[in-house]
């Protein structure tokens, strides 16, 4: 490869790392330097509230339904039993020690008489 081939190379490689970097900086960034001059509606705000459950729902429930990319709502799922199990439990201690023992402890148990 010839020298000035290398050094067009090199220069749109860091002209992208650049470019990324600042569309990613200002992206994320505006929302902490224009936060206190935008008010949004009382429902929007609400709404953001719930957006962190939601999204851990998004990547949990997949995982708990699906077992070997079929979907499977029923006892033979041990993934989904646990994940009851450790509901249970949390609801009833509200602790999340007990909700992890519960769940590890139940799918374990599952796992092995299935």
């Amino acid at each position: 490869m010839r020298a000035g081939a290398q050094h067009v190379g090199a220069l749109f490689i860091w002209l992208s790392i650049i470019g990324v970097s600042l569309t990613s900086f200002l992206t994320r960034g505006s929302f902490i330097l224009f936060a206190s001059r935008i008010h949004l509606p009382m429902i929007v705000d609400r709404a953001l509230g719930y957006a962190p459950a939601c999204a851990l729902a998004a990547i949990i429930v997949p995982d708990l339904a699906f077992v070997h990319g079929a979907l499977r709502l029923d006892v033979g799922n041990p993934r989904l039993i646990a994940a009851l199990i450790a509901s249970i439990g949390y609801a009833a201690s509200r602790s999340l020690i007990v909700t992890i023992v519960c769940g590890m402890a139940s799918f374990t148990a599952i796992r092995i008489w299935l």
